[in-house]
């Protein structure tokens, strides 16, 4: 079998950052390790998953064989843990979504292609991306051979007039703008976040230019002064937005549970109405059938214990995120000073910064850094869809202790130190 006769989309390097950002660590293992975006490891305790269980299972009202034919059988498409989802954004974040609109996913990774499956309606259409943007959606549109247009990112975020110029070209370019994926606050990789006013101008270019805004949230109650901007989704007062959700941060990665919130009323042919979620779930059926019933009574279990509001679920899990960002960011300083050569932005909550440098930060020097001076990045270079990034790292502090942060800033600066 020759690598030619399968998807291009398997010879695009895109394909291997994800893989990279995943394993890198583990070839490195003695490395203090910036690269991974993963969540804090949390001790595990068996008896806390099987609270949930039952904590699940009781607030069902389920006998012994209803538990077991839902929890151990293929179950509802589009999940059953949707009115806990619609409960728990609502008090979370503000916003108003029927159990009807929600699509219970495997992780938000999989929202993201069935939202772009759905939205994408023949190669003529084209998906916008905030540039640089998680390696995620991009991959997702490569493998579904959508053309992918960036848009931008500056300091603040997306901004209004970029979104607006990136349809234009499109236009130009022969293809419909037809959606925009973007990540309003903290994003990754940048650290980036839009203000109030940002918000409501993209809300509005995305009416003018008929743009669905994909929006996705997997950081948003991380903040480090505890005040943040509405979601989009809940300033979305025409339906322009379909909100990708994760519970990968917010309660634990490994039930590989997400989902997606699509409302917007869907017309056939014969003036028949659906939801979008009604659509997504059929592309669902064909894919992963259904999102793990026992995986989706865990995390239900964890959002009824916690009455359905992820803030006070994650109070501890904020401050530790907090305290590791505000370590990262002295660390920085002290290291750093003014006229060193090296930058950084100062994100306001999330996992991310980024780190200018003296140098092309590749493959090759992030090589060099783990084995000679133990410590690992990733090169910005991967996020941008159209180049750029070359002499930018980003690093990510949610996966290490204030101690190793200290010791791996300390280790980073001797690496550009004896590059420069």
């Amino acid at each position: 079998m020759q690598l030619t006769d399968l998807h291009g989309s398997l010879r695009d390097p895109l394909l291997d950052t994800m893989n990279f950002l995943n394993e890198v660590t583990a070839r490195f293992p003695d490395a203090i390790s910036f690269a991974p975006g993963r969540p804090y490891d949390e001790p595990f305790d068996t008896e806390v998953i099987a609270g949930y269980l039952d904590a699940f299972v009781k607030h069902r009202g389920l006998s012994r064989d209803e538990a077991g034919a839902l929890l151990f059988q293929y179950g509802r498409t589009k999940g059953h843990i949707h009115d806990l989802v619609a409960a728990t954004v609502a008090n979370d974040e503000g916003i108003t979504a029927t159990p009807e609109s929600v699509v219970v996913t495997v992780g938000a990774q999989e929202g993201m292609l069935l939202a772009v499956r759905a939205l994408i309606r023949d190669p003529d259409d084209a998906l916008l991306v905030a540039s640089p943007c998680y390696v995620g959606i991009t991959g997702v549109a490569r493998l579904l051979d959508v053309a992918v247009t960036p848009v931008p990112e500056g300091p603040a975020g997306i901004d209004a007039g970029a979104v607006r110029a990136a349809a234009a070209r499109t236009r130009t370019a022969g293809r419909r703008p037809r959606a925009l994926y973007l990540v309003p606050d903290f994003a990754n990789p940048s650290g980036t976040s839009m203000p109030h006013a940002a918000r409501e101008e993209l809300l509005a270019v995305a009416a003018e230019e008929d743009l669905y805004l994909l929006e996705d949230n997997p950081y948003g109650l991380f903040t480090r002064s505890g005040d943040r901007p509405p979601t989009l989704k809940a300033l979305d007062r025409h339906r322009r937005v379909v909100y990708l959700g994760s519970f990968a941060k917010t309660c634990f990665p490994g039930a590989r549970v997400g989902y997606v919130l699509a409302d917007q009323l869907v017309v056939g042919p014969d003036g028949s109405t659906s939801l979008l979620a009604d659509q997504l779930s059929k592309i669902k059926s064909m894919t992963t059938v259904n999102t793990s019933p026992l995986a989706q009574a865990v995390i239900g279990g964890m959002l009824v214990t916690y009455g359905c509001r992820l803030r006070s679920a994650n109070a501890e899990r904020v401050q530790r995120y907090r305290e590791r960002l505000d370590t990262l960011l002295g660390a920085l300083a002290r290291h750093f000073p003014p006229g060193s050569g090296v930058t950084w932005n100062v994100p306001a909550g999330g996992y991310f910064l980024v780190l200018s440098v003296p140098f092309a930060a590749g493959e090759a020097a992030l090589t060099r850094c783990a084995r000679e001076h133990g410590v690992l990045w990733t090169p910005m270079s991967y996020f941008y869809v159209d180049g750029g990034g070359e002499r930018q790292i980003r690093l990510s502090c949610s996966y290490l202790t204030p101690e190793q942060i200290s010791l791996g800033v300390a280790r980073l600066a001797d690496f550009i130190r004896s590059v420069g």
